[in-house]
C-alpha cells in the first residue's frame, strides 16, 4: 500500500473527493477484480509522481455500494477524474501506465 493512496468510503467520499482542493483520480475497484490488481501498482507510482498536483483515491465497490451506483459504475476498474466536485472524465478498464498518465494529463 502506498502512503500516497487515499482510501475512500461512502461516508468519506464527499469530503475526500468532492471537496478536495486538488483534482482526484478515484479508482473504483474490488478485491476479486484481476484487472484492478494489475493497475494497483501503477496507481501507486502515479500517486507518488503526481503528489501535490493530484490526489489518487480508491473506493472498494463491494464495501461501499452507494457511491458507485450514484455514478453508474457498471464495470471495474473504473477511473474517474474529479475536479471541483465534478466528474471531469472517466476511463474504464485496465491500461498501461502511459495511457493512464495520458488520460490524467489531458484533463489536469
Amino acid at each position: 500500500m502506498s502512503e500516497y493512496i487515499h482510501y475512500v468510503t461512502d461516508d468519506t467520499f464527499a469530503v475526500e473527493v468532492l471537496q478536495s482542493p486538488l483534482p482526484v483520480l478515484l479508482d473504483f475497484w474490488a478485491e476479486w477484480c484481476g484487472p484492478c490488481k494489475m493497475i494497483a501498482p501503477l496507481l501507486d507510482e502515479i500517486a507518488s509522481e503526481y503528489a501535490g498536483r493530484l490526489k489518487v483515491a480508491k473506493l472498494n465497490i463491494d464495501e461501499n455500494p452507494v457511491t458507485p451506483s450514484s455514478f453508474a459504475v457498471r464495470s471495474i476498474p473504473a477511473l474517474m477524474l474529479f475536479k471541483d466536485g465534478n466528474v471531469e472524465a472517466t476511463k474504464i478498464g485496465a491500461a498501461p501506465k502511459s495511457q493512464i498518465t495520458g488520460f490524467i494529463d489531458s484533463h489536469l
